[in-house]
């Protein structure tokens, strides 16, 4: 099987989805911006091919330029895990005669009012919302909507260049911070606990799902420098009211005739018990979320999406074992990060429930918290017991300081 892989080295999860691919016997032909020789060897070992354009968001002149460069050879699949390069890989499909999503289904998981749309008209409850292209539109919407409010990308990717809005100041704040975004959603604001809803499927078939519990909600952790922020991979879905997150993935998914591949879907759990949509990609989460799951259910879902993608099934044991919480850490001050303080007290009494520790070395630069969800590390615990696996998470997250100075 022979698989295109458009930005095989990059962001920091590809390299691993694209050693699944070879691990399940395709034949990975990569396409991206970097020269070959800046990718990882164990990444530039695996392919079987590899064609440097330009830039992948001239989608038009990469079509042609992929064009050229396989012919004569059959491509059974055409396939890409980062958010910006859906379209592009819908396009490749369309133009080799892949199977796989169509540009007409790939649009509504990039934009989000169509995406919204969608779902209004299958009946998935979703935010009150709008599209706006100018500051008069935006503030017509916060009208008719009413606060709060959130204004996004429409084309965004995680909370990056999203702001809340509790009144007509905050709304004008947000217009000038946005004024780089062609296109926003004016959304109304959900108060609720935030979800995901996390897929593997193929043909329609939904193989492994995962539902993550943010802490606190992204939009809080990246406005606020302090927050250590943590999700955790819940073992078990079926409790009531996760349940209806679960119901609702399935419809959204349905609604949007998604059929093979990752999904990447959030969600509220509002104080009244209602669930309600947030958005969806058709891409695996990032943050290091697919290696959280990976530590709930003892499995590898690199290899397992490229088993699905590839061969239409998922045969590792995919049932939860634990729960897992991933905290990524920030470190406090500025400059070179001198120590870590409190985490060899924290391992002497939970070290067997963690599974994962990352973090900036000592002595380098401290990362740009802005624009890193990762931060300065991450850790991994995870345990049988909810109550006792939030226990690990937050005793990390407080207890634990990365210090720089």
């Amino acid at each position: 099987m022979n698989v295109i892989m458009i930005s095989p080295g990059f962001p920091a999860e590809m390299p691993h989805f694209t050693r699944g691919l070879a691990r399940v016997g395709a034949r990975v032909f990569g396409v991206g911006e970097s020269p070959v020789g800046a990718l990882e060897e164990d990444v530039r070992s695996v392919l079987s091919g590899y064609l440097q354009v330009k830039s992948l968001w001239d989608e038009q002149s990469v079509v042609q330029e992929v064009e050229r460069w396989v012919q004569g050879h059959g491509i059974d699949r055409v396939e890409c895990l980062w958010e910006p390069g859906v379209v592009l890989a819908a396009r490749l499909r369309e133009a080799l005669g892949a199977p796989g999503m169509t540009v007409a289904q790939a649009i509504p998981f990039r934009d989000k009012e169509s995406m919204k749309q969608v779902l209004d008209r299958a009946g998935v409850r979703t935010p009150r919302h709008a599209r706006a292209s100018t500051s008069e539109q935006c503030r017509q919407a916060a009208e008719e909507i009413g606060y709060p409010l959130i204004i996004k990308p429409i084309a965004g990717a995680g909370s990056a260049d999203t702001y809340p809005l509790h009144d007509e100041s905050d709304l004008e704040q947000a217009l000038e911070l946005t004024k780089h975004v062609p296109e926003v959603s004016v959304e109304e604001f959900i108060e609720g606990e935030e979800f995901t809803f996390d897929t593997v499927c193929s043909n329609g078939d939904v193989l492994f799902h995962n539902v993550a519990w943010y802490r606190p909600k992204p939009l809080v952790a990246r406005l606020n420098a302090w927050v250590n922020s943590q999700a955790i991979a819940l073992r078990d879905t079926d409790v009531p009211d996760i349940k209806k997150g679960k119901q609702l993935g399935f419809d959204v998914l349905r609604a949007l005739e998604f059929e093979t591949g990752f999904t990447h879907m959030e969600w509220f759990l509002t104080p009244k018990g209602e669930a309600v949509f947030g958005e969806i990609g058709a891409r695996a989460p990032g943050a290091r979320l697919v290696h959280v799951m990976n530590y709930s259910a003892d499995v590898d879902l690199f290899t397992g999406w490229a088993e699905a993608v590839c061969h239409g099934r998922l045969s590792q044991d995919t049932r939860k074992r634990y729960n897992a919480a991933v905290v990524f850490m920030r470190a406090q001050g500025q400059g070179t990060v001198r120590s870590y303080r409190g985490l060899e007290q924290i391992l002497s009494h939970y070290g067997e429930h963690i599974v994962n520790i990352e973090l900036t070395p000592i002595g380098a630069p401290r990362r740009d918290w802005k624009k890193s969800v990762v931060g300065d590390g991450w850790v991994v615990a995870r345990h049988p017991d909810l109550e006792v696996t939030s226990e690990i998470a937050n005793r990390l997250a407080t207890d634990f300081q990365i210090l720089a100075s």
